[in-house]
C-alpha cells in the first residue's frame, strides 16, 4: 500500500478512529510499533537488544489463538467439551505455555542486561503476572 506524508493535527478521538479502520493484521502491527514507541519514550536510550528483547516481550499470541483458547477453557468450565476439543485445547495449551515460557526468558534476559530482578523489570515496565484460569 502507497504511503503519503501529510501534515495535520489530530485529536487522540480522531486518531482512535482512524486506528479503528485498519484491517486485523494491520492493527497488529501498529499495536506492535506502538509498544516500541512507548519503551523508546520510556527510556530513549535502549541497548539495540533492550529494544529487541521488548519488542519479543509485547509481541504476544494471535488474537485467532488466543479467542480459540479461551472458548475451550470456557466449555471446558461449562463442562461441555468435546473429546475432539479436549484435544485442541491441549495443543493450544502447549502453545501459550510456550509462548509463556519464552516471554519469561526473554524478561529474565532483559532483567539480566539492565542488573535488576526480574520482579523489578516488571515492575518497571508495569507488567502483571499472568493467570491462568
Amino acid at each position: 500500500m502507497p504511503t503519503v506524508t501529510i501534515s495535520a493535527q489530530l485529536s487522540k478521538e480522531d486518531l482512535l478512529q482512524a486506528v479503528q479502520q485498519l484491517s486485523l493484521p494491520e492493527l497488529e502491527q501498529f499495536v506492535t510499533d506502538l509498544i516500541a514507541v512507548k519503551a523508546k519514550k520510556k527510556a530513549p536510550h535502549l541497548s539495540h537488544n533492550e529494544a529487541e528483547l521488548l519488542l519479543k516481550i509485547n509481541q504476544g499470541i494471535s488474537p485467532d489463538l488466543e479467542q480459540d483458547y479461551q472458548n475451550l477453557i470456557d466449555k471446558r468450565n461449562q463442562e461441555v467439551l468435546t473429546d475432539a476439543e479436549y484435544q485442541e485445547l491441549i495443543k493450544l495449551t502447549d502453545i501459550v505455555e510456550n509462548y509463556q515460557a519464552q516471554r519469561l526468558e526473554y524478561l529474565v534476559k532483559l532483567a539480566q542486561l539492565r542488573q535488576v530482578s526480574l520482579s523489578d523489570l516488571m515492575t518497571q515496565l508495569e507488567i502483571k503476572p499472568i493467570i491462568n484460569d
